[in-house]
This record gives C-alpha cells, sequence and structure tokens, in this order.
C-alpha cells in the first residue's frame, strides 16, 4: 500500500469514529416522571424511567408498577372543601372534609359539585377519611380518637367509636374496614363491633412508607395518599409491600392556583363503571382519570 492509500485509510477511519461519537452524544436520554417538588423525606432518590402514554377508548387499564394518568373528564369540585375523604357508592359521590369548625360530611352532585346533604361536625373536631359499608356511612377524626357511624341515607348518627391512634384515611375491602393513621400502618377493623383484627405495616424496597392518608381499595390494592407528595401508592393488601405508584402531577392548571389548593387527597372508585377519581384539598376540579403504564 503506498503512503497515499495510507493516509486516505486512517482518515477514512477517523470520520468513521467521529460520527459514531457523534450519534452516541446525540441520542435524547428517555425521560424520567417529574418529581413532586414536595415529596416528603426519604422519597427514593431515582424515578423509573418513563413517560405517560394513553391507552385508546374503552381498553382496560394495564399498569403493574409505577403507573402516570390520562384525564377522562373534569368536573366542578367546591374550593372550599378541604378534602378528607372520597367515596363513589351506588353511584353517589360522598365526601369528609376537615379543618377546626369547618369539618362535614356531604352528598355531592358529581356532575355540578353541588353539596345535595350535608352534616357538620361538633365544632372542636377535624374531619377525616370516610367509607361507605352497607347502608352506613364511617368517618373519623384527626386527633379526637373517636369516629362517627352514620345511616347512608339521612346521614343521622347512628353511633361513635373509639380508636388508639390518629385517624387519617378509611376504605374497605368489602368484609373489612381499613383505616390508616399517618404512619407506616394500616390498621382492619371489623365493620359492626368496630374492633382492631389486624395491622399491616405498608414497606417498598428502601423501608417503610409512611404518611398514609386516604385510603380507597381499587381491584384487590389499597389505593393510599402520600401526604404532602403528588402520587399515591398502590399497596399489596396481603403483605404490605408497595407493587408501585401512581404519579398526579400537573392535574391543575396555572389559573386553578387562584384559589390556593392544598395537597392532592381524595380517591374515590366507581367499580360498577370502572371509573378512577382524584381531587385534592381546597381544589376547584374533581378528575376522572385513567392509569396508564409508564414505559
Amino acid at each position: 500500500m503506498n503512503r497515499f492509500s495510507r493516509r486516505a485509510t486512517w482518515m477514512m477511519m477517523g470520520v468513521l469514529v467521529v460520527s459514531l461519537l457523534g450519534l452516541r452524544c446525540s441520542t435524547p436520554p428517555t425521560p424520567i416522571p417529574r418529581g413532586s417538588g414536595q415529596a416528603q423525606e426519604g422519597e427514593r432518590e431515582q424515578a423509573l424511567e418513563g413517560e405517560l402514554a394513553g391507552i385508546g377508548e374503552g381498553e382496560t387499564p394495564s399498569c403493574t408498577a409505577d403507573c402516570g394518568y390520562v384525564i377522562v373528564r373534569v368536573y366542578p369540585h367546591d374550593p372550599g372543601a378541604f378534602t378528607q375523604g372520597l367515596v363513589i357508592d351506588e353511584g353517589s359521590l360522598y365526601e369528609g372534609t376537615g379543618l377546626v369548625g369547618q369539618s362535614s360530611l356531604r352528598l355531592v352532585n358529581l356532575e355540578t359539585g353541588a353539596v345535595l346533604r350535608a352534616h357538620r361536625l361538633p365544632e372542636t373536631e377535624f374531619g377525616e377519611g370516610i367509607s361507605v359499608f352497607g347502608d352506613k356511612i364511617y368517618q373519623l377524626t384527626w386527633t379526637s380518637k373517636k369516629g362517627y357511624v352514620y345511616d347512608k341515607n339521612t346521614f343521622e348518627v347512628l353511633r361513635e367509636f373509639s380508636y388508639d391512634t390518629e385517624g387519617w384515611g378509611l376504605t374497605q375491602d368489602g368484609g373489612r374496614l381499613i383505616m390508616s393513621d399517618g404512619t407506616a400502618r394500616l390498621f382492619f377493623l371489623d365493620s359492626e363491633t368496630l374492633s382492631v383484627l389486624g395491622e399491616l405495616s405498608v414497606w417498598d424496597v428502601h423501608g417503610p412508607v409512611t404518611q398514609l392518608n386516604e385510603l380507597e381499595w381499587v381491584n384487590g390494592e389499597i389505593l393510599a395518599n402520600v401526604w404532602k407528595t403528588n402520587y399515591v401508592v398502590r399497596i399489596d393488601p396481603e403483605t404490605g409491600q408497595v407493587r408501585g405508584r401512581i404519579y398526579l402531577e400537573g392535574l391543575l392548571s396555572q389559573e386553578d392556583l387562584q384559589y390556593q389548593p392544598d395537597v392532592l387527597n381524595g380517591i374515590a372508585y366507581d367499580a360498577v363503571h370502572d371509573r378512577l377519581y382524584v381531587t385534592g384539598k381546597r381544589w376547584p376540579k374533581l378528575f376522572e382519570i385513567r392509569l396508564t403504564p409508564l414505559k
């Protein structure tokens, strides 16, 4: 090979190397879910890579790990409601609200956001989570260690009950009530005696998952808002393991901020129509969402 041929060969190899390096450097990184900006200390440091992806009309959601969402429909919501509990039962929307002197149990028109029936809690109590079980509604209070049982149709107080912890979120699995107290523990209660039947510790690969708040039973899983975050955890009711998170950032618009909304809190599931709803404390909107896999 003469000098010219060797020189040309080296030049061609150099061009090829530079081109390959350029391709590697110019490949865009896979996007990751945005952080909540309010996440509690101890939240995992690295989000799984993925992006929100919609699914077609009428498809069954397939989300086996971390989830995103698409908005199906937006409903009006009372921006003065400090939402603590949210339930859909037989097509009716029930809401429990908090704050001392403002706590209530409500029957709400989903389409308009209008309050159809309301019961005010004592002025000294801070209302928390609610659950409907048969013909009764159960409501917790925060630090009073007292709960109420109501007639579902009239909101008449049928009885009071007590517990040894704080009261945060409440749901039911068809046989037992499930209660959170702001720690990493969930309590299973007998719906008649309100006695504690058992406890469940909630955890992920990083350890206990605390600040569990509003609860909802959805297709064999316990969904729980984690206070001061923009995500919901999906809990295995047998082991307490967190199967994944539902990232719910970006629901409110810039215009919605005029109502000074507080944190995400409020999950309701319509099992008959397979519809999932979420809202927050003092949010002007309630959202029907469909879960989507992060990929």
